[in-house]
């Protein structure tokens, strides 16, 4: 792999800011419904597993780069053979395409059912693409700079869930463990679509400064993130009891309905606005990254893969539709990121370190 200059790379305490800006994304907006069908009001506890599982397999992916040279598309080529390597480097290309996908196509249906129903979906998505372009265009430090204020930005929005404690009442998650542990696991899985999305430290792992620094800081906005969303589930499920919440596609956002403000009477709408902040680093990083795996596959120059690859996620938003294709498209990423994360990642881990002990050795 060529080696980074240091003017293209990051200090380490900025990677708190990357993960924590990509895994918070469109599926705050809804996550509470998705895993309470699984596991009622016990969900919160499948966020809390959901988070542990995350900082393991966040352990196991600094394992593997560090002994590959920081490259994941090196250690497919080194464990795989080169075709069966880039056929997978290209599958992972394919993902972060998917991630960028899904993610906008979410966002824009959240706009047209709340804000403007007659929004042309191409309209919105050619003019975000455009804006991607020009992002990832700047470079890696740019698009850091993009993800450090998608966190400091929309992080007001924290504390307009204190108005909803006027209405809550935390009784309604006891009795604590009332469902199966088999339940409670089911709605862990459900969390993935959630939470996914650290997973780019494989592709900009040799873009940060003393790589390893950074392990401590990765590990930070896990927990951030973590808490946040076990503190957004504990508040939906006090301030909706179950069958409201089956009623409720985007519980985030109708609970912002009571937040009063002299300035302002429909606080979601400004919610909504703010939420572009808050995917456009997911929408950045996840291009960069998938132009990223090209250019290193291919050995073209990223921008015009970025360009190429822009025009193919608008075709593809665009030609989404329904409320049941976006379902669709977010269940089939959510396995996608099932299957890499807790599949893929572990079995490259595995792998690699059997590699390297079998060279050790010999």
């Amino acid at each position: 792999m060529q080696a980074i200059s240091e003017r293209f790379k990051i200090s380490p305490f900025l990677v708190f800011f990357v993960v924590s800006s990509i895994q918070v994304g469109i599926g705050i907006l809804g996550f509470q419904r998705v895993i309470a069908k699984s596991a009622g009001y016990d969900a919160w506890i499948s966020v809390i597993l959901a988070g542990i599982a995350g900082h393991i397999t966040l352990w196991m992916m600094y394992s593997i780069l560090q002994k590959t040279n920081g490259s994941i598309v090196e250690a497919n080529q080194q464990i795989f053979g080169k075709l069966i390597g880039n056929i997978l480097n290209f599958l992972l290309a394919l993902y972060y395409l998917a991630l960028v996908v899904t993610v906008l196509r979410t966002y824009i249906e959240v706009i047209q059912v709340w804000m403007f129903p007659d929004l042309k979906t191409w309209v919105f998505a050619a003019a975000f693409m455009l804006l991607t372009i020009y992002i990832v265009l700047g470079g890696f430090r740019t698009v850091v700079g993009v993800c450090f204020f998608g966190v400091i930005l929309p992080s007001y929005l924290i504390v307009t869930f204190i108005y909803t404690f006027e209405y809550a009442n935390f009784r309604m998650l006891l009795p604590i463990f009332d469902h199966s542990i088999l339940d409670i696991l089911k709605a862990t899985k459900d969390m993935t679509l959630t939470i996914i999305g650290f997973e780019t430290l494989l592709i900009y792992y040799p873009f940060i400064k003393n790589a390893e620094q950074s392990k401590k800081w990765a590990h930070l906005a896990m927990f951030s993130t973590t808490l946040l969303y076990v503190a957004i589930a504990v508040i939906t499920f006090a301030f909706f009891n179950e069958k409201q919440l089956e009623k409720h596609i985007w519980p985030t956002l109708s609970m912002w309905k009571v937040v009063e403000m002299p300035f302002i009477e429909r606080f979601e709408y400004l919610g909504i606005a703010s939420w572009t902040i808050v995917i456009l680093p997911n929408i950045c990083l996840a291009a960069w990254c998938s132009s990223r795996i090209v250019k290193q596959v291919v050995n073209i120059r990223q921008k015009y893969t970025l360009l190429v690859l822009s025009v193919i996620c608008t075709v593809a938003v665009c030609l989404i539709k329904t409320r049941e294709s976006v379902d669709l498209l977010n269940d089939a990423l959510k396995y996608i990121g099932l299957y890499l994360l807790y599949g893929f990642v572990p079995l490259t881990f595995i792998l690699i370190h059997i590699i390297h002990k079998v060279r050790k050795k010999g």
